[in-house]
């Protein structure tokens, strides 16, 4: 399998470490039910992206899921957190760690867990993301470029979220380095009652031949 992914490297970096030009995100680590899903929204045009599009249009559900686990298991050490030409503000912190409420807007902490590594099995970490890429992710689920599972909670999250507070949530996640454990969780934090639903992500052993 590691000689089938080297065709990965080009734009994910080695062992998908990342590339060094902040739009192509580290996968290595990533819960295997995210990488997963990730790969059949793009087959499947809830993300687009021609060039991985391409890939994985042939690709049957269980090849996906059989590479998704291998990146998963990689674990490998992040490095530390690109400087900031600004310094990130409390209001990035905020939001990230205990959101509005005023506003609707629900932590980031409270689905992405309390350290914001991802929850396995299908919630990524934001932390060690550059922040391009995690702007123009936002960017991608506010003009509906990028979509999830119905209902989709990220869409409705940032459509609450003003172009100011986009902005100093991903410089504030873009400035943290990754606590000591930087792997996923196992539990997500008790979300509070009236929570934005989130869809049903495909259970990892329902993929298809």
């Amino acid at each position: 399998m590691a000689q089938r992914m080297l065709a990965c490297t080009p734009c994910h970096g080695e062992q998908g470490r990342a590339a060094p030009d902040g739009y192509y995100p580290r996968i290595a680590g990533k819960p295997a039910g995210y990488l997963f899903n990730q790969l059949r929204n793009f087959r499947e045009g809830r993300r687009h992206y021609a060039l991985m599009a391409g890939l994985v249009d042939p690709l049957s559900d269980a090849y996906l899921l059989e590479i998704a686990r291998y990146f998963s298991a990689l674990e490998l050490p992040y490095g530390p957190p690109a400087a900031m030409a600004a310094p990130a503000g409390r209001r990035g912190e905020t939001l990230a760690l205990k959101g509005d409420a005023a506003l609707g807007i629900p932590a980031c902490a409270s689905c992405h867990g309390s350290a914001l590594t991802g929850v396995v099995p299908h919630v990524p970490g934001l932390l060690g993301l550059p922040r391009d890429y995690l702007n123009a992710q936002l960017g991608a689920w506010k003009t509906g470029h990028r979509r999830a599972q119905s209902p989709d909670c990220m869409a409705q999250v940032v459509r609450r979220l003003g172009d100011d507070d986009a902005a100093a949530i991903t410089l504030w996640l873009a400035a943290q380095a990754l606590p000591g454990q930087s792997g996923p969780v196992g539990k997500a934090p008790q979300r509070a009652p009236g929570s934005i639903a989130c869809g049903s992500a495909p259970e990892l052993g329902g993929a298809t031949p």
